[in-house]
């Protein structure tokens, strides 16, 4: 059976992916968070952790647990609206929980995903390809998760660990609530979709299993957008 790990997998994004590689049946998940977790299907096959990724002894701890792992997916994310990343306090913890922790979580990880020949995905986003006039830090975060991505890929292949990100579109989630309630913001990132509608998190299951499955054996460095066609128009 093989070992998965989520970070930021108790909500949104990262709780639908590990509600996905649990019910595939062939792996046990583990899945972290920073505050107390919302209810997750199939308990019998997933264990919750509290963990905060700004913590390097903290995760470094976590991760020594496991002599293999199979997949981690760094789902751990955060974002500060209404022009606080501005502010260098909020712009600098905006970066060490998207892009620091996720190097961290990752650096932690190394040597149980190497003896497992296992893979990282790793959570990019449409702001890892366009600048964000309300939210530098968030941008920024992605921007360097993208180059995180395609790095570790590089250093990292002759140990045999892929490493892949998703970039998700506008996905309805407690992050993106008030972009979808605000109607006019809405409806200008609906007119831009060629699919009309906002995203799910669990479109983002079928995407993260792929990654993770031999049926990706041959690719690393990749950034494979989930978002209905956003970043081609």
């Amino acid at each position: 059976m093989k070992t998965v790990i989520v970070t930021g997998g108790t909500s949104g994004i990262g709780k639908a992916i590990a509600e996905g590689f649990a019910a595939s049946n062939d792996a046990k998940v583990i899945v972290t968070g920073h505050e107390q977790p919302a209810e997750i299907s199939r308990p019998q096959s997933v264990d919750i952790h509290l963990l905060d990724v700004r913590d390097a002894e903290a995760v470094a701890s976590f991760f020594s647990a496991f002599e293999k792992i199979d997949v981690l997916v760094n789902c751990a994310g955060i974002i500060r609206r209404n022009g606080a990343e501005f502010s260098h306090q909020q712009f600098a913890d905006v970066i060490d929980v998207n892009l620091n922790g996720t190097q961290r979580c990752c650096e932690a990880a190394f040597a149980a995903l190497r003896r497992a020949g296992g893979c990282i995905i790793n959570t990019a986003s449409m702001l890892t390809y366009f600048g964000s006039a309300t939210s530098p830090a968030y941008a920024a975060s992605k921007g360097g998760i993208g180059q995180l991505t395609r790095s570790l890929a590089l250093a990292w292949a002759e140990d045999g660990i892929r490493v892949n990100a998703l970039a998700p579109g506008w996905i309805t989630t407690s992050l993106t609530a008030p972009l979808e309630q605000n109607a006019e913001r809405s409806a200008a990132i609906l007119s831009r979709t060629p699919m009309k509608r906002w995203g799910r998190p669990e479109d983002l299951i079928g995407p993260a299993l792929f990654l993770a499955s031999p049926a990706a054996g041959f690719v690393t460095g990749a950034i494979l957008p989930v978002d209905g066609g956003y970043s081609a128009a």
